[in-house]
């Protein structure tokens, strides 16, 4: 079984966001939506979802017209493919692979691939100035951008709000966490900040980890969890911090699969 995280560049037309939902409706396990970021992630199962997805958006939505924190490259912005279950790394690839090779040839919007390559941090760096898309157009579709294709592990996205909107000591924080099992930005959201992160590595730098560290440095006013988590980070980690790590067993990846009747082998 394959997940599939797809990140798109909408987060303020809600009306927009449930209509790209409802396309995906039965192969849909999340959605989380900020209207500051201006971005909505959808945890997807398979590979047909995700193509549906992403023809809809790319008709949808106008990079041109975009305004959000969070960086982009495109109106749909990341699709990483994620083994589950007895799936494997080489799995995800291929499927990875499958969807940039389809998006460029029937949308025409240029790909990028991350994961075994480059990083997701290089491309973003790095996309059209210092090397070309791996399949598409050499240059940006002109409403969609272009796409960032990954094949990776299981990560959870994560984000810590700070008790004092202090955009330099997010910053300063963030750059003090990264390190190969952590990404991390310091963001203005609002009038409030927050340190973002990418937790690579969750079962060995997970939720409480990345929060006590933070806390060290400064007050935190609340986690929040952006999409799902995988069981065994719930259990690596003690109960009775779960609501002030923002983790429940609802938000278990294992238990959305539930709900579509899917169980990992």
């Amino acid at each position: 079984m394959l997940e599939c995280v797809v990140n798109i560049s909408e987060g303020s037309r809600l009306d927009v966001v449930e209509h790209l939902c409802s396309l995906v409706a039965p192969v849909l396990l999340d959605v989380h939506t900020d209207s500051d970021h201006n971005r909505s992630v959808l945890t997807l199962v398979g590979e047909d979802g995700p193509r549906s997805l992403t023809r809809a958006a790319v008709d949808a939505l106008d990079l041109r017209d975009h305004v959000g924190v969070h960086p982009r490259i495109g109106v749909v912005d990341v699709v990483p493919f994620v083994p589950l279950g007895d799936a494997t790394l080489a799995d995800a690839e291929a499927a990875a692979d499958r969807f940039a090779r389809w998006a460029a040839a029937e949308l025409d919007v240029p790909c990028f691939r991350y994961g075994s390559r480059r990083s997701l941090p290089e491309v973003r760096r790095g996309a059209f100035a210092d090397f070309g898309p791996d399949w598409g157009p050499s240059t940006p579709h002109p409403r969609a951008g272009a796409i960032a294709v990954g094949s990776r592990p299981v990560l959870v996205a994560y984000n810590l709000w700070l008790s004092r909107p202090d955009l330099e000591a997010a910053q300063a924080i963030a750059r003090d966490l990264r390190s190969p099992a952590v990404r991390a930005l310091g963001l203005a959201v609002g009038n409030e900040v927050q340190v973002s992160m990418n937790l690579i590595d969750p079962l060995a730098l997970g939720p409480a980890e990345v929060y006590d560290a933070v806390s060290a440095r400064a007050s935190v006013a609340h986690a929040e969890l952006v999409g799902l988590v995988p069981r065994a980070v719930l259990e690596a980690t003690e109960r009775d911090r779960w609501p002030q790590l923002d983790l429940s067993d609802e938000r278990t990846i294992e238990a959305r699969l539930a709900t579509r009747g899917l169980r990992l082998e």
